[in-house]
């Protein structure tokens, strides 16, 4: 494959030490490297166990539905935006909201 890529300087040169160094030519010096790289255990940054997250609880009340609350988010901006719009087609200005 035939492509184009932007090296940092810091590479750049570690690629022409390694060319002098194995009396290589750039393409098969670079093709090494990237073999070497991503056949690496933990390459591309991969931890060698996998990441685990601990549940916490979120302090719900009981009959909560957590797996609702983006509904329930959505159903109340799309309220907001219903009484803005009427109130805008009728020629009065928009209520301030309150913070909390």
């Amino acid at each position: 494959m035939r492509t184009t890529v932007t090296l940092d300087p810091d590479v750049e040169q570690l690629l022409r030490d390694a060319m002098q160094q194995r009396r290589r030519g750039f393409k098969e010096v670079l093709n090494q490297a990237i073999r070497a790289g991503l056949a690496a255990p933990g390459s591309l940054g991969v931890a060698d166990r996998p990441f685990t997250l601990r549940a916490q609880p979120m302090g719900l009340r009981p009959g909560i539905d957590a797996g609702r609350l983006n509904q329930l988010a959505d159903e109340l901006e799309s309220d907001a935006f219903a009484d803005l719009s009427h109130r805008l087609l009728r020629g009065r200005k928009p209520r301030a909201r309150r913070r909390k």
